[in-house]
């Protein structure tokens, strides 16, 4: 039996894990599955705390999840905007995840014009034909595994985005790319690099930004946010003016923002289908 340990963290799981931030937690019940750092981890959502198994490595699990990001500061900055105000009293608890590098760049890379669910399929099967068997679940491939065994690539049915998933391991595994050193840089500065490799462009690059290398102010927008930021707030234009005005309004936890707009719709809705309550 999986040894078990108790987190002490203010979480929504639901919010925070099923939000299409990452793409490989499967929901099994009450329990959160997903893998991390090569462990099948399991997350149950408790009153007050989480129970975390498969794992006994508390700080690793804390990180992932943002312990150091604090709720209640963002939220009431964040909620200087009455209608961010609404979202984020009805979806307390959700939490920007911090990303393992390479995982997240290598995943947003095929996430391109892709639904979540569409995502999290085309990850399972790259992790199934180039990572490692954990028991049921498998790694996530480092650059190596992909870079060297690419002629496998064709059974993941990534599409187009085959070619520029193979360059980035390709690059990353001889040193061209190094994804580690944008953790170095500010911004502009790692947005700037994210949006010179293959693939990347100004929304993915936002999204890595946010959600690998913790820069809280990145405001992805895509479809769904560009509808938003026009319905209510009258802003439209090229993608820099949008996210430029977004990030002006909401500061510099935007990125917690931009989460609750996206998911509003849901978020709205669920609270009055159960009558006030938490939503997600």
């Amino acid at each position: 039996m999986n040894k078990v340990m108790e987190i002490d963290l203010d979480i929504s799981l639901d919010a925070s894990l099923g939000c299409g931030q990452a793409h490989r937690w499967i929901k099994k019940g009450d329990v959160w599955e997903g893998v991390l750092s090569d462990r099948i981890v399991t997350l149950e959502q408790m009153d007050g705390y989480v129970l975390c198994g498969g794992t006994d490595d508390k700080r690793m699990i804390l990180e992932y999840l943002g312990h150091g990001d604090d709720l209640p500061l963002i939220y009431d900055e964040i909620s200087a905007d009455p209608f961010v105000r609404r979202l984020a009293d009805a979806c307390p608890g959700m939490r920007i995840l911090r990303q393992e590098p390479w995982e997240c760049v290598a995943t947003y890379v095929i996430a391109t014009n892709a639904n979540v669910k569409r995502i999290a399929t085309m990850t399972d099967s790259v992790c199934r034909t180039f990572g490692r068997d954990l028991g049921g679940r498998f790694s996530f491939p480092g650059p190596e595994d992909i870079a060297d065994n690419k002629h496998l690539i064709s059974g993941c049915r990534l599409g187009y985005r085959e070619e520029r998933f193979t360059e980035l391991a390709e690059n990353v595994a001889a040193g061209i790319i190094k994804i580690d050193d944008l953790a170095k840089l500010d911004y502009n500065e790692c947005r700037s690099e994210l949006m010179g490799i293959n693939g990347i462009g100004d929304k993915v690059a936002d999204c890595i930004s946010l959600f690998a290398f913790e820069h809280l102010s990145a405001f992805p927008i895509d479809a769904r946010i560009g509808r938003v930021m026009d319905e209510r707030y009258g802003v439209s234009g090229s993608y820099r003016s949008v996210s430029g005005f977004a990030r002006g309004l909401f500061g510099r936890y935007a990125g917690y923002a931009q989460e609750l707009l996206y998911h509003s719709g849901t978020i709205l809705g669920s609270q009055a289908h159960a009558g006030g309550s938490q939503p997600i």
